[in-house]
């Protein structure tokens, strides 16, 4: 029998910045923010500060926050009530994964959330369940750990703040090919994370798209039938910031794109604000905005028909 049913329709927005990746949508005291990891001047050249930090960007004013976590990396945010999260590595595959935690967005404290020895530990995601929080994070190696890099694996805590490990012998997704970029979320008994997907391309090694699973208990998994969630295509170059330079713009215009990566998503007044990268895979990114209109939880159970 064939499947009819059409999977939740993405509208693509375009390009918002150059040089940015991780970027997370958060509602915060009623305002849509974007979380961003603003990375070394290298690769973000309006970073003047000699390292890389993390902020927070009022969506409707364009307003940032002070910058935080300096020197941290791969960063992603979560929001409960009152008080925003923010996780990130010291280092790119370092063994510890830190949390941020604030009521104002601008004065910060931190401590260890997950120490690893031996763990090259990468991207994160946060979501509230029923009865805890639960990580997912991204491992890419030890190999005899991970298999086939990159590997999520997931841990849980009761605050937010202090995180044990699940066991990584059967929590785990998925050690047999590349999953990488968590992105974490919980409705009605089912745990839905989208993560990164490698695909065969017809001119290079590979592309990277989208995919969604969703889950009971972390460790059974079933994949959507209606993957990948998105693909890159040639409406990523739209010109969603109109701030955005002459030379920015011809380099969007211009740029090899063969991958859809680093989703992450909110609600916010009736409609899903989703946020991704695209371009090379190899430091040549850009971010880029899209929507769904309906709920978070409609979006993702709409890939489960």
């Amino acid at each position: 029998m064939t499947n009819t049913h059409t999977k939740p329709f993405i509208r693509k927005l375009g390009t918002i910045d150059c040089g940015l990746v991780e970027a997370t949508p958060v509602v915060f005291g009623g305002k849509l923010y974007r979380f961003e990891y603003v990375r070394e001047p290298h690769f973000y050249p309006p970073n003047t500060t000699g390292t890389s930090y993390f902020r927070f960007v009022d969506v409707e004013t364009g307003a940032a926050t002070p910058g935080f976590a300096a020197g941290y990396h791969l960063g992603s945010a979560f929001v409960d009530g009152d008080t925003a999260y923010a996780f990130g590595v010291p280092l790119w595959g370092q063994d510890r994964t830190q949390v941020f935690c604030s009521t104002d967005l601008v004065n910060w404290s931190d401590r260890t959330a997950l120490s690893l020895p031996g763990w090259g530990i990468y991207n994160t995601s946060v979501c509230k369940g029923p009865d805890r929080y639960i990580m997912a994070f991204e491992v890419g190696e030890p190999e005899e750990l991970v298999g086939k890099r990159f590997t999520n694996f997931f841990a849980a805590s009761k605050d937010c703040l202090n995180w044990n490990l699940l066991p990584p012998e059967d929590h785990v997704f998925t050690r047999d090919r590349y999953s990488a970029c968590p992105a974490i979320r919980y409705f009605a008994e089912h745990y839905y994370m989208i993560y990164l997907e490698a695909v065969p391309h017809p001119e290079d090694d590979a592309a990277f798209v989208p995919y969604i699973v969703r889950t009971t208990d972390l460790v059974h998994w079933e994949s959507s039938p209606l993957n990948p969630v998105m693909e890159y295509s040639d409406d990523d170059r739209q010109i969603a910031n109109p701030n955005l330079t002459n030379e920015q713009r011809k380099g969007i215009r211009t740029a090899y794109n063969r991958n859809n990566s680093d989703v992450d998503l909110c609600e916010y007044n009736g409609r899903v604000v989703i946020y991704y990268s695209w371009g090379s895979q190899r430091g040549t990114e850009h971010l880029a905005e899209a929507r769904y209109d309906g709920s978070l939880e409609r979006f993702v159970k709409g890939f489960f028909p």
